[in-house]
């Protein structure tokens, strides 16, 4: 098999949670040579979090520690004593990227921030990931999913006309970040690799958000202009079939009304009730009475098929819809698995699992599933035996807990 696109780059990853390690899991998925530090007592914090196989908590068991952490070589290191400090400056001085996401301030202290660590290696790419960035008055203040999504996305639009704004499923602002922070990566080290010189990239978590597109974009021009704030528009007055409808095996997204209200009748077979003109005047499609209506007819309709079902005559139609898809649809699903979008990795304690695999494709230098997520502490000997530690010294770091 062809090298990984980035097989020739260092990257050592001081990131926990979420957003970073999404950033050098892309780096380390095509190639790079992640070397993820974490601390010996306890590793980084998704450790903790879950799903876990079997409901049977673990920290070498977590599902999200296990995704975001494929491909890397980890280590741990207690960068507060200094035998682990001077172990994280020499893996520094030989790595082409570092990637952090402590509170601002923290690798300063450490004496491992970028000024410091560049002085040693001037091409150094040294990114640090933070809620509001590393610098201007908000630098320093915590943030969650749901603060840095409703600061800088348009959650007040989102949710019930008649209740609280809220946030979309997941971990998005936090997956959207790091990407971010991957490409952003990426784009310095091409420079520092004809320039022969590294900068500092600064990625404000909260400043993905306000320059990317999740309907805020024309809702902030529309306030701009007008000084109006958007509104939770309820479904009833969006015309119908709009929203998520059960059926046979489960649930169906079908967005259809409106002016596209002929092809939701094509989609049915085109029933005799829907002769009538009524369906097809400008009121129709905010008639409540018609809605109901429409409903009496729909909802059985869907009930006697399944969401696939649903969904081909929906194509045919030319019907916006799509299932609902369990977990389970999605590893089943035939396209996915024909494209090859989940991969299978062996690990020591989680045992075999089926993961999320690439992205994207690159047809010359492929995505590769080389290694599960490290356990704590997995590649200590490998990775510090190449600065020349042997077992016995690792054993004596250990016992001090530098390592």
């Amino acid at each position: 098999m062809a090298e990984g696109a980035l097989s020739d780059v260092k990257v050592l990853d001081f990131t926990h949670m979420i957003a970073g390690p999404y950033s050098t899991k892309l780096l380390a998925d095509y190639g790079a040579d992640v070397v993820k530090v974490e601390r010996p007592d306890g590793g980084d914090r998704a450790r903790r979090l879950g799903p876990f196989p079997g409901d049977d908590p673990h920290h070498e068991r977590s599902g999200l520690f296990l995704h975001l952490n494929t491909n890397k070589r980890g280590i741990t290191l207690d960068l507060k004593t200094s035998t682990g400090n001077r172990i994280a400056r020499r893996l520094a001085a030989e790595a082409d990227v570092v990637v952090e996401s402590f509170r601002p301030g923290a690798m300063s202290r450490l004496g491992l921030d970028y000024a410091t660590l560049s002085a040693e290696n001037p091409a150094l790419v040294f990114t640090s990931i933070s809620n509001f960035g590393q610098t201007g008055p908000y630098r320093d203040f915590r943030g969650s999913e749901i603060i840095l999504y409703g600061m800088g996305g348009e959650m007040y639009s989102a949710g019930l006309e008649d209740r609280e704004p809220i946030k979309l499923g997941g971990a998005m602002v936090q997956y959207q970040a790091g990407a971010a922070a991957a490409v952003a990566t990426l784009g310095v080290l091409f420079a520092a690799r004809a320039q022969g010189e590294g900068q500092h990239v600064d990625v404000s978590i909260m400043e993905t958000q306000i320059g990317s597109i999740d309907r805020r974009m024309s809702s902030l021009i529309a306030y701009q202009y007008t000084g109006e704030l958007s509104k939770r528009v309820p479904f009833n007055v969006m015309g119908y079939p709009i929203g998520v409808y059960p059926c046979a095996d489960g649930y169906v997204e079908v967005t259809g009304g409106i002016v596209y209200f002929d092809r939701v009748v094509k989609m049915l077979g085109e029933p005799a009730m829907f002769d009538d003109p009524k369906w097809f005047t400008p009121q129709a499609q905010t008639s409540p009475d018609l809605r109901e209506e429409f409903d009496e007819f729909f909802i059985p309709w869907c009930l006697e098929r399944t969401k696939y079902e649903i969904w081909y005559a929906a194509q045919e139609a030319r019907v916006l819809s799509g299932p609902i898809n369990s977990m389970g649809d999605l590893f089943g699903d035939p396209s996915f698995n024909e494209r090859g979008a989940f991969a299978e990795f062996d690990h020591p304690s989680a045992g075999r699992l089926t993961y999320p695999g690439r992205p994207f494709v690159m047809d010359r230098s492929p995505w590769a599933a080389r290694m599960a997520a490290p356990t704590l502490g997995q590649h200590n000997e490998e990775v510090l035996g190449e600065l020349g530690y042997n077992r016995e010294v690792l054993i004596r770091l250990r016992e001090t807990g530098a390592i």
